[in-house]
C-alpha cells in the first residue's frame, strides 16, 4: 500500500483543473481521459489510476501487461511510501513490457517542512531503475502536475514515432485525422 500518495488527486487536477483537499484514495481502479497537444499533434491519454493498495495488488498486475506508460508515485512527507515502491517496480519488471516508459512522481512538493524523503533520494531511484524522468508534484499548488504528464505523453509519441515497430496494441496508435492515441497508461500510488 502506498499510503497518501495522493495519484487521484494529481489526476484530478491534470484532467479537471481542481483540487479537493478531501478526496479518498482510489479503491480498485479509475479511469479518465485527456487530449493534449504534444509537438503539434493531438495526443489522447487513456489514464488508469490502479491506486497502490494491497489488496488491488493482483488486479493492478493485469493492467501493466497492456501499459504503454507507467507512472509510480510516492509523498514526501511519507517514507513507508517511498519504501513500498521497490514492490511495486518489482511487480512492473515482472508483468509490463520491457519498453513501457516508466516514470517517478513525487507528491505533496508544497509540504517541504514535512518532507522526510529528500529530491536526491528520488533521482537516484529513478536514474537506477531506468525510468524516463522524475519530477516532484503537488496538486495543491498546481506544480508540475500537467508538465509531468505532458512529459510523459511526449516520451510515449517519441518512442512511437522512432520505431514502428515497438510492442504496442494495434489500438494504442491511431494516427488519423491527426490524433494519436496513447491507450492504457496505467499508474501505481
Amino acid at each position: 500500500m502506498l499510503p497518501n500518495a495522493s495519484l487521484i488527486l494529481i489526476t484530478c487536477r491534470f484532467k479537471n483543473y481542481t483540487f479537493i483537499e478531501r478526496q479518498g484514495t482510489t479503491i480498485g481502479v479509475d479511469f479518465t481521459m485527456k487530449t493534449m497537444n504534444v509537438d503539434g499533434q493531438r495526443v489522447k491519454l487513456q489514464i488508469w489510476d490502479t491506486g497502490g493498495q494491497e489488496r488491488f495488488r493482483t488486479i493492478t498486475q493485469s493492467y501493466y501487461r497492456s501499459a504503454n506508460g507507467i507512472i509510480l508515485c510516492y509523498d514526501i512527507t511519507c517514507r513507508q511510501s517511498f519504501e513500498s515502491l521497490d514492490r511495486w517496480i518489482e511487480d512492473v519488471t515482472k508483468f509490463a513490457a520491457p519498453n513501457v516508459a516508466k516514470v517517478l512522481i513525487a507528491t505533496k512538493a508544497d509540504l517541504e517542512d514535512g518532507r522526510v524523503v529528500s529530491q536526491e533520494e528520488g533521482e537516484a531511484l529513478a536514474k537506477r531503475e531506468g525510468m524516463c524522468f522524475f519530477m516532484e508534484t503537488s496538486s495543491k499548488i498546481n506544480l508540475n502536475v500537467d508538465h509531468a504528464f505532458y512529459e510523459l505523453a511526449y516520451e510515449l509519441k517519441k518512442q512511437y514515432d522512432e520505431s514502428s515497430h515497438l510492442d504496442f496494441q494495434a489500438e494504442a496508435f491511431r494516427l488519423s485525422q491527426g490524433t494519436t492515441s496513447i491507450s492504457r497508461w496505467s499508474s501505481c500510488c
